[in-house]
Formats: C-alpha cells, structure tokens, sequence
C-alpha cells in the first residue's frame, strides 16, 4: 500500500474572513454617514469620527462594503478585493494629498472635490491602501491529505499480459477452465467431401 500526500487548500480561510469584516466595516462607516449628510443634498458635507464625508463619499463606503460581502465569497476573489482596494484607496491617498496641497501639482484639479476629502481622509485611506495590500498577499491555510493507491497484484498483472497473446494463447485457458472444449483439430479429406443433404461421404471425390 502507497501514500500519496498532496497540499490542498482546507475551507474557509483567513483572506475571506477579513475581507467580510472590511466590507461590513465599510457598509456600517457609510451608513452612520448618510445618517449625518442625509441623500437630499449632495453638495453638503458632515464629518464622522473626524472624517469628512458627503452624500457621494458615503455612497462609495457602503459599494465598496457590498463588494467586499460578495468576494469573500472565494480566496481568491477575497484577494482580488485586497488588490483593489490597494489600487483604488491608494490612488485616492494621491489624489487627496493633491487636493489639500501637499502635493504642488493638481491634474485633476478641474474635478474640485467630489469625496470632500480632508487630511483625515487622506491618511486613512493610506491605510486602506496598506489593509488591501496585506490582504491580497495573506498567506493561504492549506492541509496534508494523505491517498492511498491499491497496489496491482501479481495476478493481475499475469492475467493482464496472458490476455496481451494471440489466439491460441486464449484458445489454451478456454480448455483449462472447461475441459468439454478441445481445439479444433485438422479435418480428413473424408471429412471435406460430406454431402451436406445426406451426410455421407461422396468417396469418388477423396483426391488421393
């Protein structure tokens, strides 16, 4: 009896653990915004926690919360969520240092300040870049799984190369294991010249 060993991931693991918590944190964080901005006015602006946030900036908390609810959903997808929120939370961080100037140049400037992004938010958006990017790399909870293999018999294996012969070979265990059967031994010429209608032997056609 052999072993065979192989690594599988084993159930649900810890990227899709946080990516669940981080979604609810999010959907929560947006909700008790919405609750200080209402969604009447999308121009005003209200602080949590001293956190800026309006009407826009919270409806992103509670999409960005729903997408991590959904990743979570696999490993993999949970890290792809982690890499998005590195790529999305980190552009963010960019664009609100540019926004309170502490970054000179502004490219985006045209597009004012839509999240009504202050310092605060800068920073802990700079933390979810981080949180994304340990999220995406979290290492997997795998498991040793031992299978067995049946090893193959010796009669197995003699039956296996018997039944690789010819005819005769075959022809050789039928009589073994009936011995009723006999093979076919070669017919006489008196045999060849049967009349079939009266089962007798035409002698005058025996070629000698």
């Amino acid at each position: 009896m052999t072993h065979r060993v192989t690594v599988k991931v084993a159930g649900l693991q810890p990227v899709q653990m946080l990516a669940a918590l981080a979604g609810i944190a999010f959907i929560v964080f947006g909700v008790v915004g919405f609750t200080r901005t209402g969604v009447g006015d999308w121009s005003t602006h209200s602080f949590v926690l001293g956190f800026s946030v309006n009407p826009l900036h919270n409806l992103v908390h509670v999409a960005v919360g729903v997408l991590g609810l959904i990743m979570a959903l696999g490993s993999g997808l949970a890290r792809l969520y982690g890499w998005l929120l590195f790529l999305g939370y980190g552009a963010i961080f960019v664009w609100g240092l540019m926004i309170t100037g502490v970054l000179a140049q502004n490219p985006a400037s045209q597009f004012g300040n839509p999240l009504a992004l202050n310092t605060n938010d800068n920073w802990l958006h700079l933390g979810l870049a981080i949180f994304g990017l340990l999220l995406a790399v979290v290492p997997a909870r795998r498991k040793l799984i031992e299978e067995e293999e049946e090893p193959v018999l010796p009669e197995q294996r003699s039956a296996a190369f018997r039944d690789s012969h010819d005819g005769t070979t075959r022809e050789h265990r039928i009589e073994e294991m009936d011995p009723t059967v006999r093979s076919r031994e070669p017919i006489t010429n008196e045999q060849a010249v049967v009349d079939p209608k009266t089962d007798r032997v035409s002698k005058d056609k025996i070629k000698h």
